[in-house]
């Protein structure tokens, strides 16, 4: 799995933005380090959040601009609702190595999938289901984990995902090489969900600038799962949709992680 185009340095430099974690997050029951092994020996961080032992678990992917532990203030709205959530980073983001790339992100992401249900045993953890999810950028992650490993998922959720990659990279000031096409050099997050059938659920801004509404409508339309909602949320914009939808946002979510 490789990215040609998002791989190049101009590219990556408009669609990540990285930054290190405290050396020492804070650790509690609530809140605590975790870390996977790469086959090229990076570290890539994370964050778990446990809820009951059996309580559905969320793995989920957050937006090219946050890291893991920003999820420490918004994980006990989850654990409210009987969710245990776990937040992966990326490469150079956290506590975690390397530098971010397309590739990377979508190849350690599966590897962060295979590893997830060691990393839930150890912390004495035994979910009923296992969901997946992504924001934003997160969504590519959550969309090559859907189509690999759906037979393992109990469902798939997606927060202000992107449909076109290259779009999004021109809308966030990136100048692409000439002869860029969308099905060879973008993520392929349209035709990925073709092939995704278990239960989704996405959750959209209507006033999101950054990835407009289209996109959100665009991969709920071409979703091959026979069970899936499209939750648009009025007034919302890309980064502040949690807060104003939360009264939708949060039961949509907890209706999918627990039905």
């Amino acid at each position: 799995m490789a990215f040609d185009v998002l791989d190049r340095p101009e590219i990556g430099a408009v669609l990540f933005h990285p930054r290190p974690d405290y050396p020492h997050p804070v650790e509690s029951a609530e809140a605590r380090t975790v870390r996977f092994s790469m086959a090229d020996q990076t570290v890539i961080g994370g964050r778990l959040y446990p809820a009951e032992t059996t309580a559905p678990a969320i793995l989920f992917f957050h937006g090219n601009g946050e890291i893991a532990s920003d999820y420490d203030d918004l994980a006990p709205l989850y654990r409210q609702l009987g969710l245990t959530l776990l937040v992966a980073d990326y490469r150079g983001y956290g506590l975690s190595g390397g530098h971010p790339s397309a590739t990377g992100l979508a190849e350690d992401a599966l590897t962060v999938f295979d590893q997830t249900p060691s990393i839930l045993t150890a912390a004495g953890l035994a979910p009923s289901r296992l969901l997946v999810m992504g924001r934003s950028m997160g969504s590519a992650a959550a969309l090559v984990i859907a189509e690999a490993k759906g037979a393992a998922l109990a469902g798939l959720i997606i927060e202000s995902g992107f449909a076109d990659t290259l779009p999004l990279v021109q809308r966030l000031g990136g100048f692409l090489p000439a002869g860029a096409v969308e099905a060879r050099d973008g993520f392929g997050s349209l035709a990925r969900i073709t092939k995704v059938t278990v239960p989704t659920l996405i959750i959209h801004g209507e006033e999101d600038w950054i990835i407009p509404p289209s996109d959100g409508r665009r991969l709920y339309e071409a979703s091959g799962a026979t069970e899936k909602r499209l939750l648009l949320i009025k007034g919302a914009g890309h980064n502040d949709l949690m807060m104003i939808g939360a009264r939708q946002y949060f039961p949509a979510v907890a209706n999918l992680a627990r039905r």
